[in-house]
């Protein structure tokens, strides 16, 4: 009896670990999907926006928004509650003011969204004031919600 005892505590223990390392690597998924979301495809499109307005090219403005507008429409969803990770820069004021956090996207989508009209119009001034205001909107929920690089 006692080692039956033995071999579902032995089992429970396994179990459980894997559980919570499978966890860990899970949180660890999230967060690089956010890192390629936010690092690689808006930098990329903010990138390509700087170029496009030096250019007066409305066209790629309009388009290069409206990515960061379905970007940012992605984001809430790769913030699952305590979604931590040691790879990660996500603050834990992220899920402790969901409600701001949630305000900080919609300003970033709306300022996004603004950019678009103002490219679509083929409004220069309206391009320039626009892509300030996006620009402003991201660095307000970056250091609202963004730690420091992590070393290594």
């Amino acid at each position: 009896m006692s080692i039956t005892k033995e071999l579902l505590s032995g089992a429970t223990t396994l179990l459980l670990s894997l559980f919570i390392s499978s966890q860990g690597s899970a949180q660890d998924e999230v967060a690089q999907k956010r890192r390629i979301l936010m690092e690689q495809e808006n930098d990329a499109a903010v990138t390509a926006l700087v170029k496009a307005i030096k250019e007066k090219n409305f066209t790629e403005v309009e388009l290069k928004a409206k990515a960061i507008v379905a970007n940012m429409d992605k984001v809430l969803d790769l913030f699952p509650k305590g979604s931590l990770s040691e790879k990660s820069r996500a603050k834990a004021e992220i899920w402790e003011k969901w409600d701001e956090f949630t305000k900080q996207n919609d300003a970033v989508k709306k300022a996004a969204q603004a950019l678009a009209d103002a490219a679509k119009a083929k409004d220069d001034e309206g391009v320039s004031t626009k892509m300030k205001a996006l620009g402003d909107s991201c660095t307000s929920c970056h250091r609202n919600f963004r730690g420091p690089r992590k070393s290594g």
